[in-house]
């Protein structure tokens, strides 16, 4: 005997689950059990599938985080070998022309020429208009800031970077080594071509016969003093400070990123999940 009711004697809604010329309510109950399941599988791996995908971007992100932090430290580390170069060559600048501003005053036409005990020598007012602008190494930063991967970073490790390349510090920094010390050449450049030029018989600022013959009439240039004087005062009160406060704020920076980094490095991923999230 056939089971359930025949089609044409169901109204219209059951019609729509009636497979077949009759309906049977244990089948219906079977096959809506089975698409439920069919349902349920398929709904839920597709919000898996979508939880997958978006974890897999926070996994990309994170690890473009953390290989941004170890180029940022490697670079600020350049950033101080470069520092600590550029105060040593100021130094010996600076103390070469501490010696020659303090040899002034002597009577003596070897007084602009600096001997040293292998015979070699230097003139100082030759490499008088040398100059070297403070630009330490920034590709990494200015390579994150452009590809858009520098909102990856910490807020406080963005803003303490963006205070390490774009800061006041750095900017002051600059200017001194750069507009400020060109003044001062520009100037000593300006006397010997309007002056210097009128007065001797010939300019060789390379010649050390020249500094022997003109000795007297260079001391007696007061002008050239106090442009030597306001260099070195420069340099002293100003150039050298700066770059003994980058240093330290570079130094900082890499503290900052060393602990971040050890912190990221120490969480533990598995797939795309990190299971001991630290912030």
């Amino acid at each position: 005997m056939e089971k359930g009711k025949r089609k044409e004697e169901l109204n219209w809604f059951m019609r729509l689950f009636t497979l077949g010329d009759r309906f049977d309510l244990r089948d219906f109950y079977d096959r809506l059990k089975k698409s439920t399941v069919e349902f349920a599988v398929i709904f839920f791996g597709i919000l898996m599938s979508f939880g997958v995908e978006q974890q897999w971007g926070k996994s990309e992100e994170r690890e473009d985080s953390i290989e941004n932090l170890n180029n940022l430290k490697n670079e600020i580390e350049e950033m101080i070998a470069y520092t600590d170069d550029y105060k040593e060559n100021i130094i010996l600048a600076y103390e070469l022309y501490t010696q020659q501003y303090y040899r002034w005053e002597e009577k003596n036409k070897n007084i602009f020429i600096q001997y040293y005990p292998d015979s070699s020598y230097v003139l100082p007012f030759e490499i008088y208009s040398n100059r070297n602008p403070f630009n330490p190494p920034r590709v990494t930063y200015d390579a994150i800031k452009l590809d858009g991967t520098f909102r990856l970073l910490d807020d406080s490790v963005g803003r303490l970077m963006t205070d390490i390349y774009d800061g006041t510090n750095l900017k002051y920094l600059i200017e001194n080594s750069s507009v400020e010390e060109q003044k001062f050449i520009d100037q000593f450049n300006e006397r010997v071509n309007y002056k210097w030029i009128y007065d001797l018989d010939y300019i060789s600022l390379g010649s050390e016969d020249f500094w022997k013959e003109n000795w007297k009439y260079v001391q007696k240039d007061k002008f050239l003093k106090y442009n030597l004087f306001r260099r070195l005062q420069m340099w002293d009160s100003s150039l050298f400070v700066q770059l003994d406060d980058y240093k330290n704020q570079l130094t900082k920076g890499k503290k900052v990123l060393d602990s971040v980094i050890a912190v990221r490095e120490s969480e533990i991923e598995i797939i795309y999940w990190v299971i001991n999230k630290k912030d």
